[in-house]
Parts: structure tokens; sequence; C-alpha cells
């Protein structure tokens, strides 16, 4: 005989119950593994983001402030640099490129980046060109303007400060859209270094600063932070060493990334330690149920010993109704979860400018399982009760 057609008919008796139960465990389920994977994908899509920016330099302060500004284009007021720092680093030997990064100023909601033609065009171009002058500008990929467009930069950003914002009487013409890279920078207009000293009125002697070449002349003009690409893995630590003093802060960006991680993974931990409480009480909540029903359908189980069924055949009636209830709420967990990543990284992709990847893995699928075998070995306790049951027993009324 097969067992799985009476367990059926079992459930179908309390339909509603039954569906409130899956979807509660697919509930759980999927906020487990929807958080499990949503953490990983930001820790990912962030480190891709710092993958070019090799060492950052900085006037003193806040690393995470200079690295959350420089790699992730969060607006702060940071300190500038002394005067030198551009020529100190084009004469370093262990230097082999260096890129100043401004971020000022906005336009329509876009953040404006000042740095260098050679630093911004690693990625390529999508279209149109590099610009090669001060009055020139290229476009992230996700910047919703068209080539050929001008604009006035805006001081700052209306939402952030009503006051002190104001348009800049200094044309910009868009010249390109560069490839996506999945950053921050995707949103960003992106001007030559210098045209942001002649907009906020720098002296008019400045020297092109090429980050290709560092050696290309001494510049005076300050900056908010540098990025520079050492020749080496030595001369990196040598340069951060170096520069790490009163006047100076330089920083690796997983120096402020890891901490970050740690946190996200704390949180991430705590979600996953409540989601597995809740699923927990769930399966607990459907032995219950089984315990009830079979409190219920006692004289049932007795018919069936009693027609001559064997204990395990009423075992495993009893014990599929609450691995069936457990096996699909697993099944609308893992549905529900994609959806539910899938959503969210759109949400988080909009937040940060970061390209989420929020496809679930091994740990989430692992995750799935253990919540599947776990309530499968638990159903089987409310079964035992049904092997240890006469049917004289069962039958008894009362």
């Amino acid at each position: 005989m097969n067992p799985l057609p009476l367990a059926i008919a079992e459930l179908r008796r309390n339909l509603p119950g039954a569906i409130a139960i899956v979807a509660l465990i697919a509930i759980a389920a999927a906020l487990g593994v929807s958080v499990s994977a949503q953490e990983r994908a930001l820790r990912q899509a962030s480190a891709r983001a710092a993958d070019r920016f090799d060492l950052i330099i900085g006037a003193p302060g806040s690393p995470t402030q200079l690295v959350l500004t420089t790699v992730y284009l969060q607006p702060a007021a940071l300190e500038l640099l002394p005067v030198d720092t551009l020529s100190r680093l084009a004469r370093e030997p262990g230097v082999s490129s260096i890129a100043p990064v401004a971020v000022t100023d906005s336009f329509q909601g876009y953040t404006i980046v000042g740095t260098t033609a050679a630093f911004v065009s690693q990625g390529g171009m999508l279209d149109g060109r590099m610009f090669d002058a001060e009055h020139e500008v290229v476009v992230g990929s996700a910047v919703q303007l068209e080539l050929g467009q001008s604009l006035f930069p805006e001081h700052g950003s209306p939402a952030e400060n009503v006051i002190e914002s104001h348009e800049h009487h200094f044309e910009m013409r868009i010249v390109g859209r560069l490839r996506p890279t999945g950053t921050p920078w995707d949103r960003a207009i992106i001007a030559p270094i210098e045209a942001l000293w002649s907009m906020h009125d720098e002296p008019e002697e400045r020297a092109a600063t090429d980050a290709a070449s560092p050696a290309a002349g001494a510049n005076s003009h300050r900056v908010p932070a540098v990025v520079v690409k050492p020749r080496s893995v030595n001369d990196a630590y040598a340069l951060r060493a170096s520069y790490r003093g009163r006047d100076t802060l330089a920083v690796f960006p997983a120096e402020v990334l890891i901490p970050l991680y740690r946190i996200l993974g704390d949180v991430q931990a705590v979600f996953t330690w409540m989601a597995a409480a809740f699923q927990t009480l769930l399966i607990v909540a459907v032995l219950l149920v089984i315990v009830a029903v079979l409190a219920a359908r006692r004289q049932s189980l007795g018919v069936l010993r009693a027609l001559g069924a064997p204990p395990a055949f009423v075992f495993l009636v009893v014990w599929l109704q609450g691995a069936l209830l457990i096996a699909a709420g697993t099944l609308g967990g893992a549905l529900l979860a994609w959806v539910l990543s899938r959503a969210l990284g759109a949400w988080l992709s909009v937040r940060t400018g970061l390209a989420i990847d929020s496809a679930s893995g091994l740990q989430e699928l692992w995750m799935l399982l253990a919540l599947l075998v776990a309530g499968s070995l638990l159903s089987a306790l409310p079964s035992l009760a049904a092997l240890r049951g006469s049917a004289d027993r069962l039958l008894r009324v009362g």
C-alpha cells in the first residue's frame, strides 16, 4: 500500500491550516536565505568597487570617510592635503601613478568628480571620447544625460544644504560616456581636476597632473584625496608608512572594508539566528499540529491497524504529513528567497550604486537543506506514538 495518498487526504481535511503553516515556513526560510545572500553580494560588490584604489592618501581624519568619499562617492567635507603633496608623490620612486580625486559638486542629483583622464579611462569608453579640456566632462554609464549636453555644476546639493547651494558660472559639455563598472562611478559626472580648480577660484598657475606619468611636474594645488598606484607590494607598505603622519593619512581600502564586513557579518549572523529560531518554532508548531491531529484522528489510525496495516505503514502516514509540510515550506521559501533577493539587490544597487549580484550560493542551499532534513527528522517524533499504539487502544473511546 502507498501511504502518500492517505497523508495527502489528511492534510486536505485541514487545508487552510496546512497552507498557513507552509506560508510561515516559507517566509522564515526566505528571510534567512535572502539576508545571507545580500550580505555576501554586498561584500563582493564593495570589494570589486575598491579594486583600482590601491592606496588612498588624504588629510588626517576619518579613514572610513576618506574611503567612502573617494571610492564610493559619498559626499563629505574632507580636509585638503598640503600644497606640496602631489609634487612629493610624483617624486616618490615607488609610485607608478597618481590621481587626485575631488568630490565637491553635483548636477541634477549626479555627483561631479574631479580627477585625471588616465585614471577614469581605465575601463574604456562606451560612447564618445575622453575629455581633453577643462570645459569637457564624461559621464558614467548610468547617467541619464545626452552627449553634447551642456551643464552648470551646482555647489553641494540643494537637498542637503539649501542655503549654501548655488550654481557655478562654469559651463561644461559632455563629450563621452564610460563603460559600466558596477560602482558608484557609473552615476557620476567626471571632470578634469583642473576644471574644479578653476571653478573654485584656485590660482591660475597650475601644471597638468598625468596619472600615467607621475613625474609630470610639480603641482601646487590642494586636493582632498590622491589615489596612488604603487610599483610593488613593498612600495605600497612603504608609502603607507611614509604618508601616515601628522599632515597626511594613507590607508588601504581593505583597512576600512574589513571592519565593515565584520559588522555586516555580525548583523547577518543575528538575522540568521533569528530566522533559525523562527524556523525552529514553526517546526515545533507543525509537530504540535500533528499531535493534535493524531489525538482527533486516533480512531482512523485504529481502523487502519484493525484492517491489517502494519505499524510501519501507519508511521509513514503520520510522518509524511509533517514532512510534506516542511518540504512545501522549504520549496516555497527557496522561490520566495529568489524573488526577495532580486528585489533587495535592485534596491541596494539604486541606493549604493554598486552592481549587486544577489544570486544564492552553496551556503544558502545548505541552509535550506538543513531546514528540510531537520524538519523531516523531527516530524518522525509524533509518528512514534502510532508505532506503539495497538488497534484496541487506538479504537478505545475516552
